[in-house]
């Protein structure tokens, strides 16, 4: 069984290449987080709203790092932040060419 993550919140910015340069440390650190598998980053500079897709191997990886993670972006001054967590189906998943495997 794996979970999916999602957070979002809004952001001013920066967005697509500006956002690849500026977090791409900060994306080579989510690697390392226990229970990590794969995560989407997420970007909508028309509304200024920012997040991403994760997928972890248990439950309390995925809250554990959703804690930590509302710490962090608190304090670079994010506020509004969502972050809800899913049980992944994971055969209707793989019919539709989605990576849990």
């Amino acid at each position: 069984m794996s979970y999916l993550l999602q957070v979002d919140f809004k952001m001013e910015g920066p967005f697509g290449e500006e956002m690849s340069n500026a977090f791409a440390d900060l994306a080579k650190s989510i690697n390392e987080e226990t229970g990590f598998i794969w995560k989407i980053w997420t970007e909508n500079s028309d509304a200024n709203e920012a997040g991403g897709i994760y997928l972890f191997e248990t439950h309390e990886a995925a809250e554990k790092y959703l804690a930590m993670h509302t710490e962090r972006l608190t304090s670079f001054g994010i506020k509004d932040i969502r972050g809800k967590i899913f049980k992944a189906n994971e055969p209707l998943t793989l019919i539709n060419k989605g990576p849990i495997k």
